[in-house]
């Protein structure tokens, strides 16, 4: 698979991440992701590239798939009602664990 041209990666850096020597473009966008993340704090740099979006994503796909590793059906229609269904137990489990605040004035 070939870059993506104008992409970069985004990629977090540890907590205790240190700089690299610059001896290449990839030690040289680490240290800059770094540089930022230092600048900006690890919560705000998420949300500036986007990363917490993606992390997020993630998670909710981590959830479909604890209901089963793959899909059971062959047949393209039954693979969409199945995925449907699965997403709509996803969405009735987030509605259930919820809570509801209420403004006590």
């Amino acid at each position: 698979m070939e870059p993506i041209a104008g992409a970069a990666a985004v990629i977090p850096i540890r907590k205790n991440g240190r700089l690299w020597k610059e001896n290449c473009p990839a030690a040289t966008a680490r240290n800059e992701i770094l540089r930022a993340t230092r600048r900006l704090g690890r919560a705000i740099w998420k949300r500036w590239t986007g990363y917490h979006a993606r992390s997020r994503i993630e998670a909710k796909m981590r959830c479909l798939k604890s209901f089963g590793e793959r899909i059971a059906s062959r047949d393209p229609d039954r693979q969409t009602a199945e995925t449907h269904i699965r997403i709509a137990l996803m969405n009735r489990f987030n509605d259930l664990g919820i809570a509801e605040i209420e403004r006590v004035a």
